[in-house]
């Protein structure tokens, strides 16, 4: 069933609401009746409504879990929400509301509260990576002396990441000789051999 804007704004105002209510409630019994009467257990509807509490909120807490993308806020959050109820319930689903996008409010908000975000921090880190996996393929696709075995290395960058990038790397070293200069793994072959014989080319080189 899809939701529309005015719908996402009025479920964030009922669970605003709910969370004020339910935490104005708690701050007024602990007030008139301090805390010991939240765990009296001799009245026996009481002890049932605190087992359907936590069989719910179990419910709720696995879904928190889901959500979280840290062991450490998801335990956190449950802790809380087992001693603060329903008002931390309610204050977290807000939250979720307000995390939207314009354009995941516009969708499907619901799903989206639902599901859990992926890093974006991430999805960056990824994407950056591979943009470096290009660049260094044109390197790899300059020093390669034939086509097959470019596109090899290539596909080892891509596969294996930085392991691939150093293999590569150390191999290039082993195979310069020992009076040439590690700046010479840049290049080809028939480079190196233009900069061992260009005078003026051996110039840059050594600066």
């Amino acid at each position: 069933m899809a939701v529309s804007a005015s719908m996402v704004v009025a479920l964030k105002t009922l669970f605003s609401v709910l969370a004020c209510a339910m935490f104005a409630t708690l701050l007024w019994l602990t007030a008139t009746d301090g805390l010991a009467s939240c765990v009296d257990l001799q009245y026996r509807w009481f002890a049932a409504v605190l087992l359907n509490f936590y069989i719910t909120f179990g419910v709720i807490g696995a879904w928190i879990v889901y959500k979280e993308s840290s062991w450490v806020s998801a335990t956190i959050l449950i802790i809380i929400g087992i001693i603060m109820g329903s008002a931390i319930t309610c204050g977290y689903i807000v939250m979720q509301f307000f995390k939207l996008s314009s354009e995941e409010s516009s969708k499907d908000p619901l799903y989206f509260v639902l599901v859990k975000h992926k890093k974006r921090c991430m999805i960056a880190t990824v994407i950056d990576s591979y943009i470096q996996i290009v660049a260094l393929s044109f390197w790899v696709a300059y020093k390669e002396s034939s086509w097959i075995s470019a596109v090899f290395w290539i596909l080892s960058l891509v596969c294996f990441g930085s392991i691939g990038t150093c293999v590569y790397v150390v191999r290039q070293l082993f195979n310069l000789s020992p009076q040439q200069p590690v700046s010479h793994l840049l290049f080809n072959s028939s480079n190196k051999y233009f900069l061992s014989s260009d005078p003026l080319l051996m110039v840059h080189t050594n600066v």
